[in-house]
């Protein structure tokens, strides 16, 4: 139950905006300058606060970003990291999955692979309580849907 507190100092949400905008490159221009600009939301604000955020990581890698714009024209935004089929190509070397997953493999991945990017991703927000290993079954199932191979060790 929410305090008396709480419930007085809400502000009215607008909208909530969902892009996904390469790391380090959040610019006025399209995608994110429409998106914003219609609840005329500070562009250059969410820009240096984007980039400051993502600075970490790689140029051009795709991030997900959930804005949260009030009625006063003010926001809040969260940054999740890289969604898993981005990890997974990036981990095969690959441009995209298999055609027929299921019928033709595209690439092979270790178990150590899928490890690594359940570590990555144990730090997204929807991901800080599940366990590691229940993170790595589902990027194995990420995997079998993308045509990727999950092998114990890579020969």
């Amino acid at each position: 139950m929410s305090t008396l507190k709480e419930i007085l100092t809400r502000r009215p949400v607008a909208a909530t905006i969902r892009l996904t905008v390469p790391a380090g490159g959040a610019r006025p221009a399209p995608p994110v300058g429409p998106a914003l600009g219609q609840y005329r939301l500070n562009l250059m604000a969410f820009c240096k606060d984007f980039n400051a955020r993502t600075q970490k990581y790689k140029p051009d890698t795709p991030m997900a970003v959930t804005i949260t714009a009030f009625k006063d024209n003010t926001f809040e935004f969260t940054v999740k990291s890289p969604s898993v089929t981005w990890y997974l190509k990036k981990a095969a070397g690959i441009e995209s999955g298999s055609s027929r997953p299921g019928h033709v493999i595209a690439t092979t991945l270790s178990v150590r692979h899928i490890y690594e990017i359940a570590k990555i991703k144990q730090s997204d927000p929807y991901c800080q309580y599940m366990s590691l290993e229940s993170i790595c079954k589902s990027i194995m199932g990420t995997a079998n849907t993308m045509g990727i191979k999950v092998v114990k060790d890579l020969d």
